[in-house]
């Protein structure tokens, strides 16, 4: 219970949570035209209305944003929102203020002058949310400023960046617990984030100086995503050949250096497709306008490294690629999670290939981090090579990283709708874990594979590795494909490697059980098939494409992003559910009194000629 005492004060309390819940459900209706709340968010929102802290770990499209916006809302004063990209704010802030919330951000875009003008509003109560960057609350100026208003709550977006064990450490958010020094009384202090370990989780409640937080984990499945992982394919004929067959969609193609982000471009544009670019090379202007127009759906393909994403609330994204193997597999979950945001089936799709480990590793060394986060980030790679080659469910292989062991098979990702023969690969198996016990269990998998092969290696003959039982043992295989059964080995958890620049292989119990002749080893041993077509299909699509229209309209009228105004999940169900009324359209998710008014009529009338014709 959140309230305790008499009686009396029991009664009184257990009205204010009822008089609460009802306020939250309203402002749900109202400004998000939702009826119902997700999972994990009603207890997160009554918990920060109680006035108690808040750590919510749920998965990107599970609604986090909503969990802090709806107790701003009801709140008096100001509400403090922490967020690192200004791009995001900027979607944030368009969002809330298109669905009646006064809502406005304060970040280097802005002048001296226009941040004055703009605490004055704030100071006048003319706003119920502020967006800051971390990187603002540096300014001892700024958070005395902050000390002379009423904020009642803090709320902290991307709360990993706290963490050095995450994957995207920031030390300016090390600043966040300067604030509660200086505001008073104490704000209610909530921190959310898509992805975070155990680990992450207890260094956010510690580095923010939480108390007794409300904690909910949501889970981290994505049940509309579908995951594939693809070796050995011809990447640029695969992209062509996915991005053509679905040109009508928008989707994301994600690149690990600008050399490859540039090439994938060029190559998209070449072949007629509607693609931008997006990386640190480009001039500040050129980032944001190509960022505008994939938010306008003026391009329809994104091709960006890693520094796009975090900072985009598009909801209509249908398939997320990553060209080359992402740093950990934190980064790969959140980047792959923009597709599907509106809960319609979204891909996301790995074209591995070994050579962009070496990429990922040179980057991690030509990095500015001291030993012991290369050390971190090295490990934190093994795990994305791991989920290259793992063959179980992909998604029981994420949401198992991230601590939930209960995960279950989600029956469409590559590894679950694999239907290669099984064959038994123990022999194989025996002689690999043979061969790394007599090289004493120090070295890594090439070398590894050299013996195995019976390479005529110069750093095989220097070790003596010629002279052991088990060179040559695996000689009639090609020394790549010892390499992928090694890796996948791995992954399945039969060995493990050190976390360090050059991982060495080590056995674990069930190898030595397998040596001992106690268990088996089976693998699937034909080519990976290809990802299967989108099935977003839903309705009219002739009325579909009307609304898109019309959104259009609205949009390029009000200059703001389409899916501010209604996502596409929303135009589907109109599609579906044909409402010829107020009060049937209103019944719809996503429709709420606030944005009825202001386009609702138009998209009634359009609907009822079409359904009339």
């Amino acid at each position: 219970m959140w309230y305790s005492g008499s009686r009396n004060n029991r009664e009184e309390s257990g009205g204010h949570e009822v008089q609460a819940q009802a306020q939250a459900k309203s402002i749900l209706k109202t400004h998000f035209g939702y009826d119902t709340f997700k999972k994990g968010q009603e207890e997160l929102i009554a918990g920060i209305m109680a006035g108690r802290d808040a750590l919510g770990v749920m998965p990107t499209g599970a609604g986090k944003s909503i969990c802090y916006q709806v107790p701003a809302a009801a709140m008096d004063g100001v509400t403090l929102v922490v967020s690192p990209l200004i791009s995001l704010m900027k979607d944030q802030v368009d969002t809330l203020n298109q669905a009646g919330i006064p809502t406005t951000f304060i970040n280097s875009t802005l002048s001296a002058q226009e941040v004055n003008a703009r605490f004055r509003d704030i100071a006048a109560g003319r706003y119920k949310l502020v967006y800051v960057a971390p990187e603002r609350l540096e300014s001892d100026r700024f958070v005395r400023l902050l000390g002379e208003l009423h904020i009642p709550f803090v709320a902290v977006d991307e709360a990993h960046c706290v963490s050095q064990w995450g994957h995207d450490f920031r030390p300016s958010y090390m600043s966040i617990s300067r604030l509660l020094d200086v505001i008073r009384p104490r704000p209610v202090v909530a921190a959310f984030t898509a992805t975070a370990t155990d680990k992450v989780k207890e260094d956010i409640v510690r580095h923010l100086r939480m108390n007794d937080p409300v904690r909910v984990t949501t889970g981290y499945a994505r049940d509309n995503l579908s995951f594939f992982v693809l070796k050995g394919v011809d990447k640029k004929a695969y992209l062509a050949e996915y991005v053509r067959n679905r040109a009508g969609d928008s989707g994301i193609v994600y690149a690990s250096t600008r050399r490859e982000v540039e090439e994938c471009c060029s190559y998209l544009v070449k072949l007629g497709i509607r693609a931008g670019r997006y990386h640190a090379g480009l001039s500040d202007e050129e980032r944001a306008r190509s960022q505008e127009l994939f938010l306008y759906d003026e391009l329809k393909v994104m091709v960006a490294t890693n520094a796009f994403g975090m900072g985009i609330d598009k909801s209509n994204v249908r398939y997320v690629i990553h060209y080359n193997i992402p740093k950990n597999v934190e980064s790969y979950y959140q980047e792959a999670g923009r597709a599907g945001r509106d809960g319609q089936p979204g891909e996301c799709i790995l074209l591995y290939a070994p050579q962009d480990v070496m990429t990922q590793k040179f980057l991690i060394e030509q990095g500015e981090s001291d030993e012991e986060r290369k050390t971190i980030e090295y490990g934190n790679l093994h795990g994305m090579v791991e989920y290259s080659h793992t063959t179980e469910c992909l998604q029981k292989y994420i949401v198992r990283y991230f601590g939930d062991p209960e995960g279950q098979a989600c029956g469409r990702c590559s590894s679950c709708t694999d239907d290669r023969e099984v064959a038994d690969v123990t022999l194989d198996a025996q002689k690999i874990f043979s061969c790394v016990a007599r090289m004493k269990q120090r070295f890594g998998i090439t070398l590894t594979a050299k013996v195995l092969r019976g390479a005529n290696d110069a750093k095989v003959r220097q070790f003596g590795f010629d002279r052991l039982p088990t060179y040559g043992a695996m000689s009639s295989r090609k020394e790549k494909d010892i390499v992928n059964l090694i890796n996948v080995l791995v992954a399945d958890g039969y060995m493990k490697l050190t976390d360090s620049q050059y991982p060495v292989l080590t056995l674990t119990a069930e190898a030595k059980t397998v040596l001992e002749g106690k268990a088996q080893v089976f693998q699937r041993v034909t080519p990976v098939k290809r990802a299967a077509a989108s099935t977003t299909d839903a309705g009219d699509e002739s009325l579909f494409e009307k609304l898109r229209q019309l959104r259009k309209s609205f949009a390029e009228r009000d200059r703001v992003p389409p899916y501010t105004i209604f996502h596409d999940s929303t135009l589907r169900e109109l599609c579906v559910m044909l409402p010829q009324s107020e009060d049937e359209m209103l019944s719809v998710k996503g429709v709420g009194e606030h944005k009825y008014r202001k386009y609702g009529q138009e998209f009634l009338q359009c609907i009822v000629e079409h359904t009339a014709g």
